[in-house]
């Protein structure tokens, strides 16, 4: 069953999804490689449709594939999807040219982390909707960070404290990404990097270990299992007498 975007809603998202995908081997582009039997792509996008306060969502999707795109994802939503670029910017901007007037709030989301819930987009969306000109997700450091020469010699510890691993769906009052993109020089593989050199100030706002980044093998790995789980969960619950 298509799912109903709301047309009330003023949130767009944006998912750039033409990579290659080289980290994780072959097998085509990454965001139609699958995890319980569908592409990392349709995942995503079942879950920014079960968002309540989107109106449009605009794929860009790998080069010469945006027909087949198209009908992969009919069943899910009415969506418009466009050709991606030869970089990560520039499909982004294929898909921010195409969104219709309305939304004010413009949110990119990348296809690999396919798993992020619905209550992440919405809460990035109302920092923005709050007030915020750009606003991420993110999560603490866990890990110990060093710093290493190009030789590979411990130069120091740097604090973690101050540190913060970045996700998407990234937020963004849709003037000042605009205005981001063609102020852009340099390609960058984060947006919020884009903003950031147009001094605009970026909030943060907590995280999902579910939003994790599809990148290596592993990754799909861990993937398919948090999936597997969810749908066990799911089974359960609905299996419950009344």
């Amino acid at each position: 069953m298509t799912a109903q975007l709301n047309p009330r809603g003023d949130v767009a998202v944006l998912v750039p999804a033409a990579g290659a995908g080289v980290r994780l081997g072959p097998g085509g582009p990454k965001a139609l490689r699958q995890i319980g039997g569908e592409p990392l792509l349709v995942h995503a996008v079942r879950r920014i449709a079960a968002a309540p306060s989107v109106h449009t969502i605009v794929v860009a999707a790998p080069p010469g594939d945006a027909e087949a795109v198209r009908e992969l994802l009919a069943p899910i939503a009415e969506l418009i999807v466009v050709a991606g670029g030869a970089t990560r910017q520039e499909s982004v901007a294929a898909a921010l040219a195409a969104v219709p007037p309305g939304p004010e709030i413009v949110l990119v989301h990348d296809a690999a982390r396919a798993l992020t819930p619905a209550i992440l987009v919405e809460a990035v969306a109302t920092a923005i909707r709050s007030g915020e000109d750009a606003a991420i997700p993110v999560l603490p450091v866990v890990d110990t960070i060093k710093e290493v020469s190009t030789d590979g010699v411990v130069l120091g510890t740097v604090d973690r404290s101050a540190l913060r691993a970045v996700q998407t769906p990234q937020g963004f009052r849709r003037s000042v990404l605009t205005a981001a993109h063609a102020a852009a020089v340099d390609p960058l593989t984060d947006d919020a990097g884009l903003v950031e050199k147009q001094g605009v100030r970026v909030a943060c706002v907590p995280g999902s270990e579910y939003a994790l980044k599809i990148t290596r093998p592993f990754d799909l790995a861990l993937a398919e299992h948090l999936l597997n789980a969810e749908n066990s969960r799911n089974v359960a619950t609905t299996s419950e007498p009344g």
